[in-house]
């Protein structure tokens, strides 16, 4: 007997834990990712859901209880099987969703220590904190970070560094450096309109606020519409790249229904690695 992919079965988990709760269908049949005055949306929706085989049946809960719940759910899944791959990416890691909204987060890590001292600057200053406005800040919803290594791990397999090299290197935990963030994950139950570029300016205040190495910088959402997922899939220079919940099962919908422009505009994304599916992120987030 053919034992199932280890992904595979946790994809398979993160659908059912998405299924418990906050993917529902409510009695006028509206799926809890859907815009119910979009007919495109709930048709889409609905077959996809069907796929995962919903069978709960409730009112859509509050945007930021099911968003909340969404992240929850993503941390877990990214935790189960990216903390899998120490063969592939060793390492001291760590996987968590954010909560609290804490603005100042990302000064937790390496990359980002400088903004607690930006940020004392503007409070000081309010022609400063004018200035600036809000552009230093970032709230990434799911984190993966790495922590420092001791030189007994870094002399592991020869004797490679010592007091007289190596004195400025961030992964040296002698060098009393903090944690390395490895990758920035904004989950997005839905994309809607006045929130499509909320993911982009989040992406850019990462990669502009940087001293060293830029973290992985993603989006997960359970959106269904393509022309939306279009929003923020397409074109380069922010995102890594857009990972749906049900990429496969969102193809097959497309396909059943004949949307032949929605398929088009997905084969779009997904043929130029703009747009993949969860099971995708751990793989990628090793690289």
């Amino acid at each position: 007997m053919t034992v199932p992919a280890d992904f595979l079965e946790a994809r398979k988990r993160f659908h059912a834990a998405l299924l418990e709760a906050t993917l529902t269908i409510n009695a006028a049949g509206v799926p809890s990712n859907a815009d119910k005055d979009s007919k495109a949306s709930v048709a889409i929706a609905k077959g996809i859901a069907e796929l995962l085989k919903a069978e709960t049946i409730g009112e859509r809960i509050a945007g930021q209880t099911s968003g909340s719940q969404f992240e929850e759910i993503c941390s877990k899944f990214v935790r189960e099987t990216f903390l899998k791959l120490g063969h592939l990416r060793p390492g001291s890691w760590d996987v968590h969703q954010v909560g609290g909204r804490n603005r100042l987060e990302i000064a937790r890590y390496e990359q980002y220590a400088h903004l607690i001292a930006l940020d004392r600057a503007a409070k000081a200053d309010a022609e400063l904190a004018a200035a600036l406005g809000s552009d230093y800040t970032i709230t990434p919803d799911i984190v993966v970070v790495r922590g420092t290594e001791d030189d007994s791990v870094i002399n592991a397999p020869a004797y490679l560094v010592d007091d007289s090299v190596t004195t400025l290197a961030s992964l040296r935990k002698k060098n009393g450096g903090r944690p390395l963030l490895h990758a920035s994950i904004s989950c997005k139950w839905t994309i809607r309109s006045d929130r499509a570029q909320n993911a982009r300016s989040e992406a850019l205040n990462l990669v502009r606020n940087r001293k060293g190495r830029l973290p992985h910088v993603v989006v997960v959402t359970a959106e269904p519409t393509p022309s939306r997922l279009a929003s923020i899939a397409l074109g380069t220079g922010d995102i890594d790249c857009v990972y749906h919940f049900a990429l496969y099962e969102l193809q097959e919908t497309v396909k059943a229904l004949g949307m032949d422009d929605a398929a088009d505009l997905l084969a779009v994304m997904v043929n130029g690695h703009r747009l993949k599916d969860i099971s995708d992120l751990p793989l990628d987030l090793a690289v």
